[in-house]
């Protein structure tokens, strides 16, 4: 299953280690040309891969996938406030077909775009503390807090130190979601294109 229609969800989309990098046919319909650097929006997606082969052919195919993944075998994309990569999804692992985890980092005092997406998603604080606002309405969070975004919310995430990063561990069924055609998501503000004043030179963690 793959899409080239855009998406509100978080990361980006790094092929990893052994992946394959599907080529783009265009940009999707909520897709500003400028925002190219983030790949989820601007490139061809697999979200559910192909069943193909006998039963034991694939049962042994999961037998013999790794079972740990290191974080520093992808790289980060996006930016300059917001970052992600993706570390399990079905387009860069064959161990999982239902579930997508991704690490995004915040710069200090940055924030990502304003979306929604017809998936629930739980976000596990790593480090730094922030705010989200989940339909208009603010929660705020640490590092050690889970913060659970709701079916088809509306959402953001800011860093609210103004000296730290903020990095958060995503995880979500967006796969199963979109499997059943439950793709009904949209971009209302994309991420900064700017830089936050007095940290041009952040870059997100080498240790992730």
């Amino acid at each position: 299953m793959t899409d080239t229609s855009g998406d509100g969800g978080e990361g980006t989309v790094d092929p990893g280690p052994g992946g394959k990098e599907a080529d783009s046919k265009g940009v999707g319909h909520n897709i500003p040309r400028e925002h190219s650097k983030w790949e989820r929006w601007t490139k061809k997606r697999t979200f559910v891969r192909a069943l193909e082969g006998t039963y034991g052919n694939l049962l042994q195919e999961l037998f013999d996938q790794p079972r740990v993944y290191s974080s520093k075998d992808w790289t980060w994309g996006g930016g300059p406030q917001n970052y992600g990569k993706k570390i399990i999804n079905p387009q860069a692992v064959k161990v999982v077909q239902s579930i997508e985890t991704h690490i995004d980092a915040f710069a200090p005092g940055g924030h990502g775009q304003k979306h929604g997406h017809m998936n629930s998603a739980v976000f596990y604080v790593l480090k730094g503390k922030g705010h989200d606002v989940h339909d208009g309405k603010r929660h705020d969070w640490e590092a050690g807090d889970a913060l659970i975004v709701g079916n088809g919310c509306v959402h953001q995430h800011f860093n609210d130190d103004p000296d730290e990063e903020s990095v958060v561990l995503i995880m979500k069924a967006k796969p199963l979601f979109l499997f059943m055609h439950m793709m009904f998501q949209k971009v209302v503000h994309y991420p900064p294109k700017d830089p936050v004043p007095g940290h041009e030179d952040y870059e997100p963690p080498k240790d992730l």
